[in-house]
């Protein structure tokens, strides 16, 4: 009965079999990634020594200049100095509040989930690998069991795709494996007993202390996408290991129809250093480093080499010499007996030739054309050449010479956005129950904000002439800035904002004339500058009107007021008619009667 009901699911044993074959293919297709993915990360850990089998080497210093390590461990903390923050922006009026709402939002999901972790990992595999991959999945066990999104960094040396697709959406079967403890997997799934055999192999890096996998299993979550009745492409998943099914969504009846998830994506988001036609797999820095970096570590090792020669003293000896060798070979004797005369032909110094200028030369130039091919030069860690000494020039030559790095965190920025989306769909999805985010305010006060998926689902359009309209969903744009910037970003806006309250743009006397300046001009935050300077116009146009009332007030109490101080109050107004200034009432209410004041308010 039991296999009558595995073979009635829509996913059992032959489908497996078969995602098997295709998956197979995928390895084959993918062989030579594989294989430049784990030597580059050998490359990484300057252990790449092993992958040269040369006879002078063994027994031999192996000397691994870190030149090319230096150059990604800057490019990744110019990555880390510009940590991305998601800005949502709604497409229509009516969903600004909700847009305003996830901007709020985000981030703190995101930091929930450690991303900052991940993206980390995701910078420093871009660039070893070529490729950082960021997986965006609903886990249903967290919080407690009401589930909540998980981000993680993926290996990309687990991952398969449809050879010559440049995207992975375009697949039609996608395959995720990692090695996890069999008999774990026999405690959490019960028809895995008996299948504990591994039938599939994966790729594995080098390591020094190597690692025994004999007690575990590989588990592969297959992605694909299915055509449904109305021919709409939805999203299926199925887990499975040593050919058993462990769960399908096709098995599912929750799921069966709808799919694992309703944006109907892969839940991986791919972000190539540098792109390859026909692959969503790009390659990185170290594959155009290491012929430079072999370059250089080979004349170190030749330099080593020459210079422990020229250290040390060596003879030429020949066998009539009669000189005690031990007695040669040992440094702490004064005395070595010879058998015998000795002369220039049986017994000399072997000299050495020492190191030539311009093998120097040669080295430092290889130096140099490492560290132009990565970007990585002097000025974008500090330095600076001969006579720059102004902290503006170093810092121009700073920024001039990060062009490298903006253009990467662009690109990661354009990622970062997709995977924004990703989680906004998820949110779509399984944000049923209103959940409370703590945020912090624009003041730095803490605010909590509840939040659910009815701000995102669609709502009805209404009806014209008893035509239904259907129903709109939400759609929001997100655009991606620095959180967390580098040095010298804040030293620029800071010096910019001194600049413009030096030339008085914030004088609201100032405010037209500032406003048409700020037209010309272009840095991050400009539009809340324009704010400001707009409601300090604002209040000066306020504060005139008033000064103009007061004036007329002071004119009309002067003709119509009754008081003993008449002829002051007169000469008072006779005098700010004359000048045109403010003139200050303070006092004045006390020494009119009643009726007066209410005469001289009514001015017109």
């Amino acid at each position: 009965m039991d296999d009558y009901e595995n073979e009635a699911l829509p996913v059992g044993e032959a489908q497996v079999a078969e995602a098997m074959q295709t998956l197979q293919r995928y390895k084959a297709g993918k062989a030579a990634l594989d294989k430049r993915i784990v030597d580059n990360e050998l490359w990484f850990r300057m252990g790449h020594w092993k992958n040269y089998q040369n006879p002078m080497m063994p027994g031999k210093a192996q000397p691994s200049s870190g030149w090319l390590f230096n150059s990604i461990a800057n490019k990744h903390a110019d990555a880390m100095d510009n940590y991305p923050e998601p800005n949502v922006l709604p497409r229509e009026a009516d969903d600004e509040d909700t847009a305003r709402a996830l901007s709020s939002v985000l981030p703190v999901v995101l930091e929930q989930a450690d991303y900052e972790q991940v993206y980390s990992d995701c910078w420093w595999r871009k660039l070893k690998q070529g490729t950082g991959v960021t997986g965006i999945f609903w886990d249903p066990a967290m919080r407690g069991g009401i589930g909540d999104i998980a981000v993680r960094s993926v290996n990309l040396l687990m991952l398969y795709w449809e050879p010559g697709v440049a995207d992975i959406q375009a697949s039609p079967d996608f395959f995720s494996l990692s090695l996890e403890d069999t008999a774990r997997l026999c405690a959490q799934y019960p028809q895995l007993a008996g299948h504990t055999a591994s039938v599939l192999d994966v790729p594995r890096y080098i390591h020094d202390e190597g690692q025994d996998t004999s007690s575990k299993s590989v588990v592969v979550d297959w992605y694909y996408k299915r055509p449904d009745e109305t021919g709409r492409m939805v999203l299926h998943y199925c887990k499975f290991c040593n050919g058993v099914v462990l769960y399908a969504s096709q098995n599912d009846p929750a799921l069966a129809e709808s799919g694992l998830y309703d944006h109907g994506q892969y839940p991986f988001v791919f972000d190539p250093l540098f792109v390859e036609e026909d692959s969503p797999a790009g390659f990185g820095y170290i594959d155009v480093m290491k012929d430079c970096q072999t370059a250089i570590d080979k004349m170190n090792h030749a330099m080593d080499e020459n210079v422990l020669l020229s250290a040390k003293q060596r003879y030429v000896l020949s066998d009539t010499a009669g000189v005690n060798e031990e007695e040669l070979a040992d440094f702490s004797r004064d005395i070595v007996h010879v058998v015998g005369r000795l002369n220039d032909d049986s017994f000399r110094p072997l000299q050495t030739a020492g190191l030539q200028g311009n093998s120097l030369s040669y080295r430092q130039s290889r130096i140099e054309e490492l560290k132009e091919i990565s970007g990585n030069r002097d000025m974008t860690q500090g330095g600076t050449a001969g006579g720059v000494t102004a902290a503006s020039a170093i810092a121009a030559l700073q920024e001039a010479g990060s062009k490298l790095s903006r253009d990467m965190l662009k690109s990661a920025y354009r990622a970062f956005a997709k995977q924004c989306y990703l989680i906004i769909e998820l949110m779509r999805q399984f944000y049923d129950e209103q959940r409370v985010f703590r945020i912090v305010g624009e003041s730095g006060e803490s605010r909590f904000v509840p939040f659910s998926a009815q701000a995102l689902r669609a709502v009805p359009g209404g009806s014209v002439g008893g035509v239904e309209l259907g129903s709109r969903e939400p759609i929001f744009d997100i655009v991606v800035s620095a959180a967390k910037k580098s040095t010298f970003s804040r030293l620029s806006q800071n010096e910019t904002a001194k600049e413009c309250y030096q030339l008085g743009f914030f004088k609201p006397e100032n405010a037209d004339a500032a406003l048409a300046a700020l037209e010309m001009m272009d840095f991050e935050g400009i539009e809340k500058v324009r704010q400001r300077v707009r409601q300090n116009g604002t209040l000066a146009q306020q504060l005139a009107r008033m000064q103009q009332q007061m004036a007329q007030m002071a004119a009309v109490i002067a003709q119509q007021g009754t008081g003993p101080d008449e002829p002051a109050r007169s000469a008072g107004g006779a005098s700010a008619q004359k000048d045109g200034q403010a003139v200050k009432l303070t006092g004045l209410g006390n020494a009119l009667p009643v009726a007066a004041a209410a005469r001289a308010m009514d001015i017109h």
